[in-house]
């Protein structure tokens, strides 16, 4: 098992490229901060002009950082932002990327998915992430099964899958970190989806354990467990049905992620694995604001592009 500086020295050379001509910005927060600190280390090693910004954890997944973070980020040539909640689907990161800054996040990081995470070759999972986005990529429809219920057809309509290689070397590239995954926001969905590997605020489900959702037109329209829907409730309180809306469905490519730990940030990434997403799309080719992204992730799926099997790593 590679030491926190190890795994921050290949965020910082391999993932991000950094070179001593960089301004670098590293984002966390009170809980996350022996993360950062290694960031920060490893990312001076390499350039002197480098920021770290410590805040108090958000309250919840996509809530907007403090405005003085969000400055700093549009500001940098590259950042890395280990923190409990998640800065993906902010503004704050998508007007970074737009102004120039590529960077990546690690939402809900921990010391052990870091170290296990960034144990990877991420030349590899490139190899992987281009190879299933070439099979899915100008299919009208996706349709994605499992033994244990799912029957999900996606149109991915007029909007691009994206790739999540973890290599982010070009101005306004985004990854999250640990990497591994190509993933769209369709237009549409309908069918069902059964979640059986890890989903918040379980984390990693029991053997027996099962998440039914109904979809229908884009939106959930039932959810089987009870504290997934009192999340998805209290969102809709300020949004509405926006918080019911099918935002995204990714297909996991990194071959280093053996086994589901509990964490969605790096279970998502696990090659062979599908993961299916409730709420804000904005920050990945969708239209939808909401202060709400849930991924539940789903094991030994298969899936097809118009009627052809997938081919998915193992």
């Amino acid at each position: 098992m590679p030491t926190l500086r190890e795994a921050a020295d290949t965020a910082i050379v391999q993932c991000l490229g950094i070179t001593e001509d960089e301004t670098v910005v590293v984002v966390t927060d009170d809980k996350r901060h022996p993360i950062g600190d290694a960031l920060y280390e490893a990312a001076r090693d390499v350039t002197d002009d480098v920021t770290i910004l410590r805040y108090p954890p958000g309250d919840q997944h996509g809530a907007e950082p403090p405005a003085p973070v969000a400055a700093a980020l549009r500001e940098a040539d590259a950042f890395l932002a280990p923190t409990t909640k998640s800065l993906s689907h902010t503004r704050a990161r998508s007007r970074a990327n737009d102004a120039g800054a590529r960077g990546a996040t690690l939402p809900g990081i921990t010391e052990d998915v870091f170290t296990t995470g960034l144990d990877a070759d991420y030349a590899t999972i490139r190899r992987h992430c281009a190879d299933v986005l070439a099979q899915v990529r100008d299919a009208d429809e996706i349709r994605v099964t499992t033994d244990a219920g799912t029957d999900i057809t996606f149109e991915p309509g007029e909007r691009a899958w994206r790739q999540d290689t973890g290599m982010v070397h070009e101005a306004g590239d985004f990854s999250n970190l640990p990497a591994g995954e190509v993933f769209v926001s369709p237009e549409t969905a309908t069918g069902t989806y059964v979640v059986d590997g890890t989903m918040m605020p379980h984390g990693k489900l029991a053997d027996d354990q099962r998440l039914r959702f109904e979809v229908e037109d884009g939106s959930v329209t039932a959810i089987s467990d009870d504290d997934v829907r009192e999340q998805v409730e209290a969102a809709a309180e300020e949004v509405g049905e926006a918080a019911y809306n099918l935002a995204e469905l990714g297909i996991g490519t990194n071959v280093a992620v053996t086994d589901l730990v509990g964490s969605v940030l790096l279970d998502e990434k696990a090659a062979g694995t599908v993961h299916i997403a409730i709420g804000d799309d904005a920050g990945i080719g969708g239209d939808v604001d909401a202060p709400i992204h849930l991924d539940g992730i789903i094991t030994s799926p298969t899936v097809y592009a118009d009627g052809e099997e997938v081919r998915l790593p193992r």
